[in-house]
């Protein structure tokens, strides 16, 4: 009886070894190709990416929008809970501006 179970045993651990030997080139190859991919599309679309983003910074310009007091934008129906209640959380003084316009401009 105990032979039986010996062969048993020896028939299944050498099926489990022959399957993790495949599982391991499958997974090898499965690497490889991930990897060939990183280098080939992944670094080079970043690389554009952050061209594309460079460039682009330096054809903008850092000059105002022109004030237009739009009624529907910029409404405040109570102050915000922080500072004196006229600017948002992530106010930028140059870029948004407050219900009257932008800070430092004389009202006209």
């Amino acid at each position: 009886m105990a032979a039986v179970w010996a062969r048993v045993f020896r028939r299944s651990f050498s099926a489990a070894r022959q399957l993790s030997a495949a599982a391991g080139a499958e997974e090898h190859q499965a690497a490889r190709t991930w990897k060939i991919l990183t280098f080939v599309i992944a670094v080079p679309g970043v690389s554009v990416c952050m061209l594309n983003c460079y460039l682009k910074a330096q054809h903008h310009t850092h000059e105002q929008a022109e004030f237009v007091p739009y009624e529907h934008l910029r409404i405040r129906s109570k102050p915000f809970p922080w500072g004196d209640g006229r600017r948002s959380l992530f106010h930028n003084p140059h870029t948004n501006p407050l219900p009257t316009g932008y800070e430092g401009e004389e009202e006209h």
